[in-house]
């Protein structure tokens, strides 16, 4: 069994996988070494990924290395598809994953994956596996404070299931724009993407994928925790090389 922790500046999360197979997810508010015991109790985990991008304890490497074979995602982890990203050291590894599963599920042919979270994530892979970048912008609650935040009037709107175009007070009116500019614009990007590198297969994933999917006109594949499953096949990877 196989190990992935993806530490974020939003979320902390970890999982098991068997084979192909989610056993297990976890989303502590902070990882720490008496949870990683708990996980090693319950599970033969052979190998790990960590993938951080914040100050995390050193003592959870410390607790890794001693227990299974341990990758830590960097720079110059191998990957199984081609990084052509102009500034690699600036690249999110969240994004960076998300392209490696997205071609690892739609192999020799274009891929876009949309992650819809904190901020929209647009990431392109061609069908060759080269991986040249996308596009980032706000996210629906980032919208939504943005406005709050940067005006003396606007008041902070909570996300609700809205469907109109023309809101007829401030609230509704916030809600009409922060939604319907989010979805124009998906739908927008897309359509962009497809008029030059057909045939694409989408991805949606991110933590607004659930209330955006049935809203946007394109043909779409829902998958969840797709950063995960993006680390789970770049830990494949290294482990089955160096095994080899």
């Amino acid at each position: 069994m196989k190990l992935v922790i993806d530490l974020g500046n939003t979320f902390q999360k970890m999982a098991v996988f068997s084979d192909t197979e989610l056993l297990m997810l976890y989303a502590p508010e902070q990882l720490h070494t008496t949870l990683l015991q708990e996980v090693f109790e319950r599970y033969a985990i052979s190998s790990c990924l960590l993938s951080s991008v914040i100050h995390h304890d050193e003592a959870i490497e410390d607790f890794l290395n001693a227990r299974c074979k341990l990758f830590v995602l960097n720079r110059q982890t191998p990957l199984p598809i081609k990084n052509k990203y102009q500034t690699p050291e600036t690249l999110g590894k969240d994004r960076l994953a998300s392209a490696v599963a997205a071609h690892e599920l739609f192999p020799n042919t274009h891929v876009l994956v949309i992650d819809a979270g904190t901020c929209v994530k647009y990431d392109y892979i061609n069908a060759a596996g080269e991986y040249f970048g996308g596009a980032i912008s706000p996210g629906l609650q980032m919208r939504f404070s943005a406005l709050h935040t940067f005006t003396d009037k606007l008041p902070l709107i909570d996300l609700i299931e809205y469907n109109t175009l023309i809101g007829t007070n401030t609230s509704t009116s916030i809600l009409s724009g922060v939604i319907n500019g989010t979805i124009a614009e998906i739908d927008g990007i897309i359509d962009l993407y497809r008029a030059n590198y057909a045939p694409l297969h989408i991805i949606l994933s991110g933590g607004d994928a659930d209330y955006l999917v049935s809203k946007l006109k394109n043909k779409i594949f829902a998958v969840s925790n797709i950063v995960l499953t993006g680390l789970k096949v770049i830990l494949d990877y290294n482990d089955n090389n160096e095994t080899h």
